[in-house]
């Protein structure tokens, strides 16, 4: 995955789990270049496509913030949530699996979901992506 695309994906990460909510700034393209050790067009890029996608809005000489909102769910399901995924992975860890086997079997299981949505899409007619293989 391109880094810019990776830098969009954790503002977006951070947005969903309250870390970062409307009116926060984000850092400094000079501040992520000197923390992260890249290109600052990289950067640029990233925060380009966050306000494309209607997230983060630059404020020309004072910042780039945050604008707009992405799902969540709220915090009692988080946690609920966070805890069932930690025993989940405490299982995976007594059985074996390192981080990188966690990681995969999650990625795995979270293709199986988003092609088990697009199934039921498909049988109701909600999808025009019939046939088409991800």
């Amino acid at each position: 995955m391109p880094t810019y695309l990776q830098l969009v994906q954790q503002v977006e990460q951070a947005m969903r789990l309250g870390y970062l909510r409307h009116g926060d700034q984000l850092p400094r393209v000079k501040d992520v270049v000197a923390g992260l050790a890249i290109n600052p067009n990289t950067v640029l890029k990233a925060y380009r496509e966050l306000e494309h996608r209607g997230l983060v809005a630059g404020r020309r000489g004072v910042g780039t913030f945050v604008e707009g909102t992405v799902e969540r769910v709220g915090l009692r399901e988080q946690a609920a949530l966070h805890k069932s995924l930690l025993a989940w992975m405490r299982t995976a860890n007594e059985a074996g699996v390192d981080e990188e086997g966690m990681s995969a079997l999650f990625t795995a299981a979270l293709h199986d979901l988003r092609h088990s949505r697009a199934g039921r899409a498909d049988e109701e007619g909600g999808s025009s992506r019939a046939g088409v293989v991800a």
